[in-house]
């Protein structure tokens, strides 16, 4: 009788044993395509998810027949109910779909592209720089923490947000093995060989890229810039005046006090535009943001932050468009307080000219111009001496110091800045202009490192200086025929929009002083007649959106003088 029962329990042993096999071969072949996807917390009921993915955008499919029923971009709220589906093809390949919720309607899911939290959403953990660009020390302030070069490997360790198209706006990477910081998505790609791609749609680098004057200027190649497009915004809370008349405004206690006159004089004109100084050496209002990096700019400033406010505020109240004019890196008062910022001589003293290649004066000159937004709510912001100087040539030649912290060419530096100031300013729903001399237009970088194509694809708006006796102090034909002069330069300024994907704006400088300005007794007294010929030319060569008037003095006489011009259709 024992043996019999010792019999018997083994066999209902074996029996359960058998039975506990298949069950967990049934189990361990289920998990196996549930867990392929890195899905283990999927499978309670009614928890939220997020889509998921490489790419931009996820599938979701049709419970009927699994045809794609409608995409999301990744990072957008699912849930899901807790059931799977096995999917089997015709050669007995399982796939499993998780079935989900998305404003009440219901489908299935491949679950490698659903994640349980909003910061998996996100699969890329390295990316490549595509358009060499700046690191920050955050993802909401200005404050640049570096540079990284195009080619460069990056490694991802999170991201600020997910933009409407499912783009990622800022990723947060691993600069070295000590330092993070942030930097715009927008610039990065996938793969090594992607990055050390040229844009070269259309033949776009192929025409730059053998460029050069007929002997070395040391501003840098051609070949070395970037012409990918870059996206010009639409604010609808501040529209873009595309065709502007524009008178210059200096930022003085003199021309600000005595603001209604001149308001009244463009209303009656037909100006719609005023360019008003925000910093021209001086600073011409008190700047919080100057402490931080300038006290003597600060303690220099001509007006108080009330007075510039009130200047401002009648201006835009008139219905005038606002350009705040920001000159860069000719500021000796910066360079004062800030001489390690400088280009050295060979002596190793300063030339009082802030290198353009200095990242703190990038970031100085930014929040201003973004201070300044906040404060008195310009409509477009422009930056004047965007540029080494003049004298870059020789200073090349003769071994000065620029400061050239991260080997960049001079032209890469200005490209540079103006990637990271349009940025930022556009956070702000503010357009970006710069200034550049006449000569930029021309087919080669200047010496100080200025190449329209470079500028004008990714800037709003290009405003070129090609003052009529600028261009050959021996020739006084160019400022006696300034239609003539305006119209060949223009012609110049135009091959080179046509040259790149995303062209800025064109609004130019034109003359407004007696001419030429060395001569005691000029040859030419500006008039109505002088500013519409000019204007004519441009507009005849294919510039037609705009002028802005230069006197340096923002003379009341000579603007009277040449209201007439303002009033002429173009």
């Amino acid at each position: 009788m024992e043996k019999r029962r010792v019999s018997l329990t083994f066999k209902i042993f074996l029996i359960i044993s058998i039975m506990f096999s298949m069950c967990l071969g049934s189990l361990a072949l289920y998990y196996k395509y549930l867990y392929k996807s890195n899905v283990k917390a999927l499978l309670s009921k009614d928890i939220k998810a997020f889509t998921s993915s490489l790419g931009k955008t996820v599938d979701l499919y049709n419970m009927k027949d699994f045809s794609v029923a409608t995409s999301l971009i990744r990072g957008t709220d699912i849930t899901l109910t807790g059931d799977v589906y096995d999917k089997v093809d015709d050669e007995g390949n399982h796939d499993l779909y998780r079935k989900v919720k998305y404003e009440n309607e219901e489908y299935y899911m491949n679950p490698e592209d659903i994640s349980t939290t909003y910061e998996d959403s996100v699969k890329q953990k390295e990316v490549y720089v595509r358009t060499s660009l700046t690191t920050y020390k955050d993802n909401e302030s200005s404050n640049i923490l570096g540079y990284s070069k195009k080619g460069s490997k990056l490694e991802i360790l999170g991201f600020d947000k997910i933009n409407d198209d499912g783009s990622v706006n800022m990723y947060k990477v691993k600069i070295n093995d000590t330092t993070e910081g942030y930097i715009y998505a927008k610039y990065t790609v996938d793969t090594k060989e992607e990055a050390d791609k040229v844009y070269n749609e259309n033949g776009t680098y192929d025409k730059h890229k053998d460029r050069k004057y007929r002997f070395e200027l040391y501003g840098g190649s051609p070949k070395n810039l970037d012409y990918y497009p870059y996206e010009k915004p639409t604010f609808e809370d501040n529209p873009f005046v595309d065709q502007t008349k524009t008178y210059y405004l200096a930022g003085t206690k003199y021309i600000l006090g005595d603001i209604d006159k001149y308001i009244n004089l463009a209303k009656k004109a037909g100006a719609n535009a005023f360019v008003v100084d925000i910093k021209d050496g001086a600073l011409a209002y008190k700047s919080e943001v100057a402490k931080s990096y300038t006290m003597s700019s600060y303690n220099s400033a001509m007006n108080s932050i009330d007075t510039y406010k009130n200047a401002i505020k009648k201006i835009k109240e008139s219905g005038l468009y606002v350009i705040g004019r920001i000159v860069l890196f000719n500021d000796s008062t910066y360079a004062k307080d800030n001489s390690g910022e400088c280009i050295l001589s060979t002596s190793g003293n300063s030339t009082g000219w802030v290198s353009a290649y200095s990242r703190r004066a990038w970031e100085y000159n930014v929040k201003l111009a973004r201070e300044a937004v906040s404060l008195f709510g310009f409509n477009e912001i422009q930056f004047d001496y965007v540029r080494f100087p003049e004298s870059s040539w020789n200073y090349s030649k003769w071994g000065y110091n620029f400061r050239n912290t991260y080997n960049e060419e001079k032209a890469e530096a200005v490209q540079h800045f103006l990637y990271y100031a349009a940025d930022e300013i556009h956070k702000d729903h503010v357009y970006l202009s710069v200034d550049v001399f006449g000569e930029s237009s021309s087919d080669y970088v200047t010496a100080y490192g200025q190449y329209w194509p470079a500028i004008s694809n990714i800037v709003d708006v290009i405003s070129a200086m090609p003052y009529t006796d600028h261009f050959d102090r021996s020739n006084s034909a160019y400022w006696t025929n300034p239609y003539s002069t305006m119209l060949n330069w223009g012609k110049t300024a135009a091959a080179r929009q046509k040259e790149i994907p995303t062209p800025a704006h064109v609004r130019t400088w034109i003359t407004a002083y007696n001419t030429p300005y060395w001569k005691t007794k000029p040859d030419v007294y500006v008039s109505s007649d002088y500013i519409e010929k000019q204007v004519r030319g441009l507009v005849d060569a294919g510039l037609g959106h705009g002028f802005i008037t230069w006197n340096g003095n923002s003379n009341y006489t000579i603007y009277e003088k040449i209201s007439a011009a303002f009033g002429k259709e173009y």
